[in-house]
């Protein structure tokens, strides 16, 4: 026995578990984030419970791996939200807000600590006290008065589109030190099995386990005295063998076993009654659910977890393996190699193209044949490749529920988020860039625009506020909204606030030249300076961040009635629609969507005034003119020569116009980073390589603007 000890020591000490670690922090992020979702949208008067079983899944999973792992902290504070959950989902306690609220903060502390296991430097959070109130809570005493909640609208369930996960079993009362045989086997490695007995001796608390005898190699045989759950047991040993091979059997001569039996899983269970294996059993956040034996009898204590018979097909939940078949976790890098080889492929099939016009169509009929079929795979292979990148927009839109529910709280105002269009997909980089733009204007709706309940009634208002955040594709670009109900933008004020900071704003703005008013630098409505809003910094930034993404950003509004900001980009950064043009021997690219028309001119339409500004009529609008040749300083080789063509481009809510020699036509463009490989140029945005294999400046719109007024 001391040999076989010696060499489950040995294969533990060789078994490297932090290899696992980046799945763990990865799985425990994600069943935070839904249990933080399922919270939020919990129905404090009719709680669902497979929503209570759903949110205690969760917990419990996250508990699992941070015992496998030897997280003490994040398991302690797991294992207290378990049990205040097991009691709600048991029907022995009434959810109320003061249990949602502690539980949204523990969660907010475990992400904090598994932050720490990953060598972050955050700050510690004040675990004692969480652990404190939710057994206060676990324990019905009363707690303070819970905080204003918000109402959430319920758009969807938060697992739409999973599979629902069973209720789990009724939690059993179990004896301290019950007796257990532990038969694991038959395996391929019966290595694997040894490390078993390692936990014990590394997991304090969890218990004693002895080696048994057994005539059979492939198997081990374990006798263990524990106060842990069957289920606690297997979240560990399914980590090393498949549960498949793991059978616990309550030890018949232990003297409280018997209770036990009679005290477990009713003979006759639920629909959809089973166990739950926690975080190493299944999908994330989707722990699989193995369903009961139909029947408990005597010769076999109910308390015992064996092989289970076998399954219908029609009834079996999908399989760990078939559940990871359906997805695969790729790092970035990988995808953006790939995006890139693609890229240059592109490029190659468009120089092929091109040189492929020069041959003669009869004699080399084949070839072009096999060229065009190269072009629509290459396009094929370049859309589904931009599709890997393609992100929902539910990533962004649920975060904003638990902000805007401690907002809502820190305000004393009642405020409801509705949220459409949460499977509308955008590129994953911009996903990363418009989440700060976004939380501002909602932070802004909820600040400035939703009126206190008691202005509200005196409106003939709902209490409620709604702000609704809403995402949808328009051509080659999506349409972000945030709309809410408050009080809208005042005129008036706007106006008098803008000539205060020494704004020109005569009365004879438009309303849309005024509500763009608010997107001036330092330009703040609030009374008073407050840790949520009114050092008039952040609707500047947030028009500045969603244009350096070739966005633009829009702003309709009713007094009294409320206000509308819609936000319009492009679906990716990689590709783009672009205009060739020429000017002297050099192309340039001009982005499609910021081209609002061309034509032809005379020099003497040109007017110039004050300091050689240039100026062009178009329409009873004089327009500034910017010759590129000049701004890029290139060589003319034809003498007397000059520019006959005017491209219009708007940027910023400007708009200039380009003197170019030649439109060469549209095409789809792959942008490489010239501030990467070379070094940040200004006016120029990036570059491309064209398909005689030339590299063509794409124009910075926004930066030729901001020179015109210059």
């Amino acid at each position: 026995m001391g040999e076989m000890m010696n060499e489950g020591q040995q294969v533990a000490d060789n078994f490297d578990l932090s290899q696992f670690y980046q799945i763990f922090f990865e799985e425990a992020g994600e069943n935070l984030d839904q249990m933080e979702q399922m919270l939020l949208q919990l129905d404090l008067e009719q709680a669902d419970d497979e929503e209570l079983n759903a949110i205690f899944r969760c917990a419990h999973s996250i508990k699992g791996g941070a015992a496998t792992f030897g997280f003490a902290d994040v398991a302690e504070l797991t294992h207290q939200m378990e049990s205040l959950l097991d009691k709600l989902r048991r029907h022995e306690l009434q959810p109320t807000s003061a249990m949602v609220d502690v539980l949204l903060e523990s969660s907010d502390a475990l992400r904090l600590l598994l932050a720490q296991h990953q060598g972050k430097q955050v700050e510690s959070p004040a675990t004692a006290d969480l652990v404190c109130r939710i057994s206060q809570l676990a324990q019905g005493e009363a707690a303070p008065a819970p905080a204003p909640v918000m109402a959430t609208a319920p758009a969807h369930s938060a697992a739409a589109g999973q599979r629902a996960p069973a209720p789990s079993a009724p939690a059993r009362t179990v004896p301290v030190g019950r007796e257990l045989d532990i038969h694991i086997g038959p395996m391929d490695n019966p290595a694997q099995a040894d490390c078993i007995a390692e936990l014990f001796r590394d997991i304090p608390g969890l218990g004693e386990i002895e080696a048994l005898p057994c005539d059979q190699h492939d198997k081990r045989v374990y006798r263990v005295k524990t106060t842990s759950s069957d289920t606690d047991l297997l979240d560990l040993f399914t980590f090393h063998v498949s549960k498949e091979q793991i059978q616990i059997i309550d030890n018949a001569a232990s003297p409280a076993a018997q209770p036990v039996a009679h005290e477990a899983t009713p003979a006759t269970p639920s629909a959809g009654e089973g166990k739950d294996f926690g975080f190493f059993d299944g999908a994330p956040g989707v722990p699989a659910a193995v369903p009961a034996p139909a029947t408990a009898t005597s010769e076999l204590p109910a308390a015992s977890l064996a092989v289970r018979p076998p399954v219908k097909a029609e009834q079996r939940a999908p399989s760990t393996a078939q559940m990871e078949s359906s997805t695969l976790r790729v790092s970035v890098s990988k995808v953006d190699q790939l995006i890139n080889l693609v890229g240059e492929l592109v490029i190659t099939q468009a120089m092929l193209a091109q040189k492929s016009r020069e041959l003669d169509s009869a004699a080399n009929q084949p070839l072009l044949a096999g060229l065009a079929d190269l072009d629509r795979n290459t396009r094929d292979l370049q859309e589904a490749v931009m599709s890997i990148r393609m992100i929902p927009m539910s990533v962004v839109f649920n975060r904003f529920p638990r902000m805007l529910r401690d907002l809502a709280a820190k305000l004393g105002k009642k405020v409801e988020l509705i949220t459409h269009g949460e499977s509308t997909e955008l590129d994953k980089g911009l996903i990363e860039k418009i989440t700060d733009p976004l939380t501002h204007l909602i932070r802004n709706s909820c600040d400035h625009g939703i009126e206190m309940p008691e202005e509200r009634r005196v409106k003939g208002k709902t209490e409620h506020g709604t702000i609704t955040l809403s995402a949808s594709h328009q051509g080659g670009s999506i349409l972000i909204e945030v709309r809410d109900d408050g009080k809208g933008l005042s005129r008036e004020k706007l106006l008098s606030k803008a000539r205060e900071k020494g704004i020109d704003a005569p009365d004879s703005m438009s309303d849309s030249e005024v509500w763009n008013l608010i997107f001036a630098p330092g330009f703040s409505t609030a009374a008073e300076v407050t840790d949520v809003s009114g050092r008039g910094v952040g609707m500047d930034v947030v028009k500045k961040n969603i244009t350096s993404l070739g966005g633009t950003v829009e702003i309709d509004s009713a007094e009294g009635y409320g206000m509308r900001v819609s936000v319009r980009l492009p679906l990716t950064l990689a590709i783009m629609d672009g205009m060739t043009v020429r000017v002297s021997d050099e192309v340039y690219i001009l982005p499609l969507a910021s081209v609002i028309e061309s034509f032809q001119i005379k020099p003497s339409d040109i007017n110039t005034v004050a300091q050689g500004a240039q100026l062009v009529k178009v329409r009873d609008e004089y327009m500034p003119v910017i010759e590129l040749e000049r701004v890029f300083q290139v060589p003319r080789f034809e003498f007397n020569a000059s520019s006959p063509i005017m491209v219009v481009v708007e940027a910023d809510g400007s708009r200039v116009a380009l003197m170019v020699d030649e439109l060469l036509g549209q095409q789809q463009v792959v942008i490489k980073n010239l501030e990467s490989n070379y070094r940040k140029v200004p006016n120029i945005s990036g570059a491309t390589i064209l398909g005689d294999g030339k590299v063509a400046l794409i124009l910075d719109t926004s930066g030729l603007v901001r020179r015109s007024r210059h």
